[in-house]
């Protein structure tokens, strides 16, 4: 095998040294969530407390052609009076560089436990909702978005 030499200039040195520095740093903080890391983000707020379903609607596409803007909608059936309200909904997605996307507290005041938001999904993954309610029970709901390769990722 022969050593053939490439000349480079000083620029490009410089410009593809500043690049594998970039690269460097921004490595670590591109790495992805898993069911894991999601269920570890669970388990840190609600430890080992029984989570039903039921009671939460999570309104999600199934296709996401874009995923830089993927709404999603979440409502939670509940009558909020004193005695009987949704106290947060937390959302989870698997495949994002962190677990937790958005959590969203309610009182018997807001009338109604429903909020929407856009969220940016980097690939294919699930979303999970889970709401707590005032008197301690929890309810989960989870749905898989599909990022096509006009999205984020694939």
């Amino acid at each position: 095998m022969k050593f053939i030499p490439v000349q480079t200039t000083r620029r490009e040195a410089l410009s593809l040294a500043a690049i594998a520095g970039l690269a460097a740093v921004l490595a670590p903080k591109m790495s992805f969530a898993d069911e894991g890391m999601v269920a570890a983000e669970i388990k840190k707020l609600f430890g080992d407390r029984k989570i039903g379903s039921g009671k939460i609607k999570l309104d999600v596409p199934e296709i996401a052609e874009n995923g830089l803007v993927v709404p999603i909608n979440v409502e939670v059936e509940s009558p909020m009076t004193d005695k009987d309200y949704v106290k947060a909904v937390h959302v989870f997605a698997d495949g994002n560089p962190l677990p937790g996307v958005v959590s969203y507290r309610f009182t018997p005041a807001s009338g109604k436990a429903a909020a929407s938001t856009r969220m940016r999904l980097a690939q294919t993954q699930n979303i999970i909702a889970i709401a707590e309610m005032s008197n301690g029970d929890l309810h989960s709901t989870k749905s898989n978005i599909k990022v096509t390769i006009g999205g984020c990722g694939g």
